[in-house]
């Protein structure tokens, strides 16, 4: 048997040291093989490790990896990075985009840590878009707003084309549309970002503001508010006081908060009862807040109740009250009692207060003013005075 010898810039056989196991033997090859060891029978695989018996070795071979793995047939170089490292890439490519998933859907379900701002129906509020454009119309409503019946521990979900829903006066309007429609479009920044966030084109906002109805609402309500601060559109959520003016789409959803000019949309769910920030009233109770949800087709007319007179009308969507016309109460609707029955209970304490009167008269009797009484018995004898009235057709003349 003769071999070649080992040219200069290739190894002339399997590298130094102990063979290690199956992987280690090159392939066959279908032409003059090479030797696979100098001299004797070869010898079986023997264990994988950095002992044993180990044949004769060149002198110019380099020590092998410590990785434990043969080395690559055809003597080519490992060039894959090892498992463990694809895999630890992965692992932590896994955590980072939990993470940001987790992040995005805190910020979602609890805006502002859990917080609301409590608006009172005459204040400004957070961060104004434009001046106010509400008129004063049936306050009473912020003194004894509509409770929704159930119940409950949370706020309560009210369709928008509930009967008694929003209040208002016959024939008078809540907020100035003209006004609002002059305030955004005086400002191209504000009308444009007004116009993102209600989701239409800024030359269709006139239309838009016009296609609202002018109403009051009737209950402490939820909502989302977007103010305008810096050049840019600003969000939190926000309990409206009853009795505060807003403007209404064709389903029934708060659009537009009139003191302030902020769109409005529906509000962001919380877990529990959130903390309460900004102004206060004293019949605001979170088991009473109303969360208005659109009504399941468009509405042409909104039947409303009148607090202050007890009046049901109807107006027309996108009409500013010269269209309102009365109507008979409504079955169904939102509780239209008058304010003032809540107070009933005082007149048992008033059918007490006569009883003590009574005992005072007898004893003014008793005192010894008859004789003053016999002065006064000399008007008596003025009768004479009503002839003196005789006069006027003297003064005829």
């Amino acid at each position: 048997m003769s071999s070649e010898p080992p040219s200069g810039n290739r190894p002339s056989g399997p590298p130094s040291g102990p063979l290690s196991g199956r992987g280690s033997q090159p392939p066959a090859s279908s032409g003059a093989g090479e030797p696979t060891r100098a001299g004797g029978p070869a010898e079986p695989p023997g264990p994988s490790g950095p002992s044993g018996p180990s044949g004769p070795s060149g002198p110019s071979e380099p020590p092998r990896p410590p990785s434990g793995e043969g080395p690559v047939p055809g003597g080519g170089a490992p060039g894959r990075p090892p498992r463990w490292r694809s895999k630890a890439v992965l692992i932590t490519a896994g955590v980072l985009v939990a993470a940001a998933l987790a992040v995005f859907f805190l910020r979602q379900s609890g805006s502002s840590g859990g917080e609301v701002l409590l608006q009172a129906a005459g204040s400004n509020g957070r961060d104004p878009f434009t001046q106010s454009t509400a008129k004063d119309y049936g306050s009473s409503a912020s003194a004894h707003p509509a409770i929704p019946a159930g119940g409950g521990s949370g706020p309560h979900n009210i369709a928008g084309n509930t009967a008694g829903l929003y209040g208002g006066s016959r024939n008078h309007a809540n907020c100035d549309v003209e006004r609002q429609i002059g305030y955004l479009t005086q400002d191209q920044n504000k009308s444009r970002a007004f116009a993102g966030v209600v989701g239409i084109d800024p030359g269709g906002l006139t239309g838009y503001l016009r296609g609202l109805t002018p109403l009051q609402l009737r209950s402490d309500t939820r909502v989302t508010n977007h103010g305008y601060k810096d050049g840019s559109v600003t969000s939190f959520q926000s309990v409206l006081q009853a009795g505060t003016a807003v403007l209404v789409d064709d389903r029934g959803l708060p659009r537009v908060r009139c003191t302030c000019g902020n769109p409005l949309t529906p509000p962001v769910a919380v877990q529990g009862t959130p903390k309460a920030t900004g102004d206060t009233w004293p019949a605001y109770k979170y088991a009473d807040v109303v969360v208005v949800t659109p009504a399941d087709s468009v509405m042409d007319v909104i039947t409303v109740y009148d607090p202050d007179t007890g009046e049901w009308f109807e107006r027309p969507v996108g009409t500013d009250g010269d269209q309102d016309r009365s109507v008979s109460p409504p079955k169904g609707g939102m509780s239209s009692s008058a304010p003032g029955r809540s107070s009933a209970p005082p007149p048992p304490g008033s059918s007490r207060a006569p009883q003590p009167p009574p005992p005072p008269a007898p004893p003014h009797t008793p005192p010894p003013t008859s004789p003053r009484t016999t002065p006064p018995t000399t008007p008596p004898s003025n009768p004479s005075p009503p002839p003196a009235y005789g006069p006027p057709p003297v003064r005829a003349n």
